[in-house]
């Protein structure tokens, strides 16, 4: 087998090849998913595994090294409709795939390039590192929107590590995309620093502890072959990422952990052609007895939908925008209804920069579910505001695990109730970890959790201002996400009219 070194090489410079042709990230990923089932399904199907994972004959690995030219992009073609048709993982794989490398020569040449190694003898770290570094540049691409299903790595661990998933237990996603959340959780219930696993455990961690939704086919598939290359699930397996829409019903399952970023949007919409063949967009209402409130709202329903998802036990940490901070009516029954039912207990405030989606103002909810209760379960929330006087971008300067460092210190994980606010209004005016009773939060307008008490010095001390090219791009940052307010506006007064 080669090193690996060279395999991380030649996958990057292949891909550097297609780009001159037009041939962008997502494409790429996209076929190299294909051709790596592939072919994993044919090194199990031979000693020492002998597994069948259910590709019919004509349309294995073997047929594809055979052919050439037009006969290849042909037979390809099929063997992808063909294999789209099959129930479980490789049905979910190959679900509406289609060719992007129009040269056969190229098709080939990448055939043979996944064809010279071994993919089920590689340590699941390179498989994993060579995938994963394909789906950030996916996401750094603006142009494929990917990034909308690209969470922070960094804050996905910081995220993880606060809420401390044990072995045994389920952990679940509602808007997986690529599947980060599932990846950092299984590392660290695998890490043995943190938990001796024993055999029972890891099998179930391999088979039975993930469980998520994502609607969109080829970020699914993206998902599916990112879970299975890191050693969770199985090739043969069943998908255990439903392409269902979560927030269409309550499935009835329950978790004992869920980590998520909902897509960004505000409403929920869908399509349909009108009667002269114009297409429109109507905002999708969710109708559901679980829910506290019925709003268009897709980050409110998001947010309704994995406070059901939990069991009485269960704890959540969960990206929500601004917005669900302190938007009125639903988003005011929502906040009353979650301090209520649930112990929210901390926000991380999150600072602009840090997601491929621009001007992005995000929080990072935790709370922990509780049974039935006359009194609101809430009795204070931490905050911890990473945002005021803080500047990333997604290029020069991107937020790392260790910049969160201090919010895990302050979180303590291990022990919370040991907390200690390093805010002080005499001592320490500037701490960014701070404690609000319920009853102060309830005496606020819409009962808002937008709460922030940091000075802006930027905005007092012109030596604090940000380099240029910082405050360059946070000014295009925010000139871009009012612009897609004002076309979420127009969209709408158009749709009224």
């Amino acid at each position: 087998m080669s090193s690996t070194a060279s395999i991380v090489s030649r996958v990057w410079s292949f891909c550097t090849t297609l780009r001159d042709d037009g041939v962008g990230y997502g494409d790429y990923l996209e076929q190299l998913t294909y051709l790596i089932f592939l072919k994993m399904a044919d090194e199990y199907s031979r000693p020492p595994h002998k597994r069948d994972v259910g590709i019919p004959a004509g349309y294995d690995w073997e047929s594809l090294k055979t052919k050439r030219g037009a006969e290849l992009e042909v037979h390809y073609v099929t063997l992808l409709r063909e294999l789209g048709k099959q129930k479980g993982m490789l049905g979910q794989i190959f679900t509406k795939a289609q060719n992007k490398i129009q040269d056969p020569a190229k098709l080939y040449r990448l055939i043979d390039m996944v064809d010279d190694t071994s993919w089920t003898s590689m340590g699941v770290d390179v498989k994993g590192d060579i995938y994963e570094g394909l789906l950030e540049k996916n996401a750094e691409d603006t142009k494929s929107g990917a990034g909308q299903y690209f969470t922070p790595r960094a804050l996905i661990r910081a995220m993880v590590e606060c809420v401390r998933p044990e072995p045994s237990r389920t952990v679940a996603d509602p808007a997986c995309g690529t599947g980060g959340f599932f990846l950092a959780a299984y590392d660290f219930i695998a890490n043995p620093t943190n938990y001796p696993l024993d055999k029972r455990q890891k099998e179930f961690l391999k088979r039975e502890t993930f469980s998520g939704n994502e609607i969109v086919a080829n970020t699914r598939r993206l998902c599916l072959m990112n879970l299975v290359l890191h050693g969770i699930g199985e090739i043969d397996g069943e998908s255990m990422i439903s392409p269902n829409d979560a927030l269409v019903a309550d499935s009835g399952k329950r978790f004992d952990y869920v980590l998520a970023n909902p897509p960004f949007g505000k409403k929920s919409s869908m399509s349909f052609t009108n009667e002269e063949g114009e297409q429109e967009k109507d905002d999708l209402t969710y109708n559901r007895q679980d829910f506290w409130a019925t709003t268009s709202n897709k980050q409110l329903n998001f947010v309704q939908h994995i406070r059901t998802m939990l069991k009485t036990t269960g704890r959540a940490a969960v990206v929500v925008p601004d917005n669900v901070l302190f938007e009125g009516g639903a988003g005011e029954t929502v906040r009353k209804k979650l301090l209520e039912t649930t112990n929210l207990h901390t926000i991380l405030r999150l600072p602009t920069g840090i997601f491929y989606a621009n001007g992005v103002k995000a929080n990072v909810l935790f709370f922990d579910n509780r049974e039935a209760s006359p009194n609101p379960w809430t009795r204070e929330v931490w905050f911890y505001d990473y945002r005021t006087n803080v500047h990333h971008t997604l290029k020069k300067k991107p937020m790392r695990f260790e910049d969160l460092a201090d919010f895990i210190a302050c979180y303590r994980p291990l022990n919370r109730h040991e907390r200690q606010e390093t805010w002080d209004e005499q001592s320490n005016p500037e701490g960014r970890w701070r404690r609000f009773t319920y009853e102060q939060i309830a005496a606020r307008d819409k009962t808002s959790l937008d709460i922030f008490w940091l000075k802006d010095r930027s905005l007092a001390d012109l030596d604090n201002l940000p380099e240029p090219d910082e405050l360059a791009e946070e000014i295009i940052e925010n000139i871009e996400a009012g612009l897609e307010s004002f076309r979420r506006i127009a969209s709408a007064l158009s749709a009224a009219a």
